[in-house]
């Protein structure tokens, strides 16, 4: 079975290579937890603030179990 997993996280300035490493290492548990037999596609998408800046990150994973 194919699904999509969306995951979110804040980016503050300064310390966005700590919260992508935690995002790698938070999508890769949950793939190991769901027992993911193949990954399709990843996608990364920024939010943004009321002046455009950057302030999130949204990661969608489609995976098949």
């Amino acid at each position: 079975m194919i699904k999509v997993k969306t995951f979110a996280t804040p980016i503050k300035i300064f310390a966005t290579i700590r919260e992508l490493t935690e995002l790698d290492e938070t999508v890769s548990r949950f793939l190991a937890d769901e027992k993911a037999t193949a990954v399709y596609s990843v996608s990364d998408s920024t939010t943004a603030g009321d002046t455009g800046e950057t302030i999130g990150l949204i990661r969608v994973v489609a995976y098949e179990v």
